[in-house]
């Protein structure tokens, strides 16, 4: 069990989001008996999470246009990401870098073996190897967690929410209720696909913090992490990247929210002085700083 228990708050915010499906289709059932359609949209569902989480890593340098980058081109990285596979026992990923200014960095693969690393060429001009170990160390962790299994099913859910209510809105509100209550119908089409986004997003920042504790006990540094972190949120700030759709869709891989101007409630990642605060009271129970 993790230090803040972040397992027990994936698996409620998990049962969260299949509570919303479940009252969506009680409504749909009792207002217009079409509740078969969710499992067409589940079935929609469970084909693109299949896709998504196996071509992950595919997806996710695409959108970053990141290049792979061989040892001689990145000593460094190379170096620091050996270390620390070897040290967890793991395969050594494949490593990218992406041409941008922005500052950050994320992990890939459905598993160990189709692991991609990739930092930007923003955060490798920004960070010393000590802050670059540290979040090479959260990064590898996502991987070595499947949270990119966790992100792929919580995002499968939401979208099947979204979906379904997007159906009520547009073919059940008004039609045939069977003593349903419209109003219901139209609140909840609205209502559902927020709180799934909201709930989708909770995981997102509930995985952040495992990372960042696991990583940083890869590491045995939480102080470098914390350090990164707090580099990466001016830069981010002095070089965000674009709001793209494609973009938008990677987010919650990177270690930082890679926009600025987030509102916390909308942000797939926790706040940085919470990360960094944590971090600092973990570096303290190791008798650190």
């Amino acid at each position: 069990m993790h230090q803040h228990h972040n397992g027990l708050k994936t698996a409620l915010l998990f049962a969260g989001l299949f509570a919303v499906l479940l009252a969506i289709g009680a409504v749909i059932a009792a207002g217009t008996g079409r509740a078969w359609w969710i499992g067409i949209f589940a079935l929609l569902g469970l084909a693109s999470t299949a896709y998504s989480y196996w071509n992950s890593d595919k997806i996710a340098i695409r959108s970053m246009r990141a290049y792979p980058v061989t040892e001689r081109e990145q000593p460094e990285m190379y170096r620091i990401v050996r270390e620390l596979s070897e040290a967890a026992d793991q395969p050594m990923p494949r490593i990218f870098v992406a041409p941008t200014s922005s500052p950050n960095a994320f992990a890939t693969g459905r598993n160990p073996k189709n692991a991609a690393v990739c930092c930007t060429e923003g955060i490798l001009q920004i960070l010393n190897a000590r802050e670059l170990r540290g979040v090479l160390g959260h990064e590898l962790m996502h991987v070595y967690n499947r949270d990119i299994l966790t992100a792929s099913v919580a995002a499968a859910v939401a979208g099947v929410i979204t979906s379904v209510a997007q159906f009520m809105m547009f073919f059940g509100a008004g039609r045939d209720h069977r003593g349903g209550n419209p109003l219901a119908m139209i609140a909840l089409a609205i209502l559902a696909p927020l709180a799934a986004s909201l709930i989708q997003m909770s995981i997102s920042r509930t995985r952040e913090y495992d990372a960042d504790e696991d990583g940083a006990t890869l590491t045995g540094d939480p102080l470098a992490l914390a350090s990164a972190l707090y580099k990466l949120q001016n830069g981010i700030q002095a070089a965000p990247l674009p709001q793209e759709p494609k973009l938008q869709n990677t987010a919650h891989l990177m270690i930082a929210n890679p926009f600025r101007n987030v509102k916390a409630m909308f942000s797939t990642h926790p706040p940085m002085a919470e990360r960094v605060q944590r971090l600092e009271g973990m570096a303290r129970q190791l008798g650190q700083g």
